[in-house]
């Protein structure tokens, strides 16, 4: 299985609140890959609704990962709370479009809840580190091209015309 090694900056949240109140302190970002690779920030005791962790996280990513997840959560004695979470597409900051090495991309998105209130803004760093670079030359495969990575797909007789999902096979350049 191929890896992506990611560096994901948490850099801050803007008005963070729980229930319409304001946060008051001890938050912090959990970044999942998937439920078994996650990491978490240090909880910032002082920013109140508008923390600042500025921490970088290194983590693999399976070249199959579709998204990553951000999550806020808060300290309450013992207790932790979700504040809010979003679910960042890989293609915002890896894919055809972004091919350029090296390149941090500065992203922000909505933070909802389980009942999709708004519940602040995370604004975060993520770059595809040097141990990446080599896969940032995949492209789509066109039809004269050999795949290193794909989909094998079946043929199903009396297909009726229903709605189908394409996903795209990237290929590496070979020199």
């Amino acid at each position: 299985m191929a890896f992506l090694t990611l560096e994901i900056t948490i850099l801050s949240a803007e008005n963070l609140c729980v229930n319409k109140k304001p946060v008051k302190k001890n938050s912090f970002v959990v970044v999942k890959v998937d439920p078994s690779n996650f990491k978490s920030t240090r909880a910032e005791s002082e920013g109140g609704c508008s923390p600042s962790w500025n921490q970088k996280l290194v983590m693999a990513m399976p070249m199959e990962a579709r998204f990553i997840t951000l999550q806020v959560l808060s300290k309450v004695g013992s207790a932790k709370r979700v504040i809010g979470s979003v679910n960042v597409p890989v293609s915002d900051f890896f894919g055809s479009h972004n091919t350029a090495e090296d390149y941090a991309r500065l992203l922000s998105y909505r933070l909802k809840n389980e009942k999709c209130d708004k519940t602040g803004v995370i604004n975060v760093s993520i770059k595809v580190s040097d141990e990446g670079r080599h896969l940032n030359k995949l492209r789509p495969c066109s039809p004269s091209s050999n795949p290193v990575v794909g989909l094998a797909v079946g043929e199903k007789k009396g297909y009726d015309g229903g709605v189908v999902m394409g996903i795209p096979v990237w290929c590496a350049s070979r020199a």
